[in-house]
């Protein structure tokens, strides 16, 4: 099977290329990788020739504007990025023929319930910012594109809280943070009226190539780590891991002020992958992800020397 995948150079593209490389149904030549040099956001419309150049069977959009607060300041462009450029990419796809899975997020949701239960593929979006809006404005592209196209198949999977390589991510930032309270004496502050589901991008891709190669693509589905966890619940977990002994403060997110307004109740219902199986907890992913910071933290500290 011939799979590209758009923004193959991000967080997450990346390890959906990797997790490809190693899918037998690929092929000795394995993915093909479409990064921002090839398929670009701002002008999706050249899309079209390039289809019908790399000819794939299977596309996986990775590529988005995921900076909410950019998003949140300017929503037209990110209307523009993350639903039009999805509207153009799914509608190519679909005249050709071409399955389409369209990577979406739990921000689509408002995060306002109470039940104590994540959201699942059937809850009603309600997005509260300019990135939740523009994304779920790609799902609904994508599925007008799709609708009554026979021979094509579109999946949307949604997931939450992605961290992984190449670092920069949260787990990056908490040791950061650390860091300069520890040399500040003071404790370190952390948010604990957001709660989500912590999911790492190796894990994830891996959920998404067991769908390609379950032919399972069609629907809804929610890829998420098991597990929810509040902010701070998940930089204490970090800490602990990296046995990192500091003293923490819970406060709530209003303590830094941003432009955009996530959502506090950010959990993703996990749906069921083919083989039964669902992805492990939270904390056993950043258990084999958080040695490769650390190494990186060491490396940092004697370049710094």
């Amino acid at each position: 099977m011939r799979v590209a995948v758009t923004g193959a150079g991000g967080r997450l593209g990346r390890a959906v290329v990797s997790a490809l490389e190693e899918a037998p149904f690929t092929g000795p030549f394995g993915p093909i990788a479409w990064s921002r040099a090839i398929f670009d956001l701002d002008t999706p419309e050249g899309v079209g020739p390039i289809l019908d150049r790399d000819r794939p069977e299977m596309v996986v959009h990775c590529a988005a504007w995921t900076d909410v607060d950019g998003c949140a300041r300017d929503p037209e462009l990110a209307l523009a990025r993350n639903g039009e450029a999805t509207g153009v990419l799914a509608r190519a796809a679909a005249e050709r023929g071409i399955d389409l899975i369209v990577i979406s997020t739990n921000e689509i949701f408002d995060g306002r319930r109470t039940d104590g239960a994540g959201y699942a593929p059937a809850d009603e979006p309600d997005p509260i910012n300019g990135y939740g809006a523009s994304k779920l404005a790609g799902e609904v592209a994508a599925r007008a594109a799709y609708e009554g196209v026979r021979g094509a198949v579109l999946g949307i999977a949604r997931t939450a809280w992605l961290y992984g390589p190449p670092g920069n991510d949260f787990p990056a930032k908490i040791l950061a943070a650390a860091d300069r309270a520890a040399a500040l004496r003071e404790p370190l502050r952390l948010v604990a009226d957001e709660v989500g589901s912590p999911s790492y991008t190796l894990d994830v891709a891996e959920a998404i190539t067991e769908l390609i190669g379950s032919a399972a693509v069609g629907g809804t589905h929610h890829l998420v780590n098991a597990g929810r966890a509040s902010r701070a619940d998940w930089a204490r977990e970090v800490l602990r891991q990296a046995r990192i002994d500091i003293p923490t403060d819970d406060v709530p997110a209003s303590t830094w002020p941003r432009a955009s307004t996530p959502p506090a109740w950010a959990v993703l219902e996990p749906t069921p992958l083919p083989g039964g199986e669902p992805l492990r907890s939270w904390q056993s992913a950043l258990a084999d992800y958080l040695p490769t910071l650390l190494r990186q933290r060491s490396a940092a500290g004697s370049v710094a020397r």
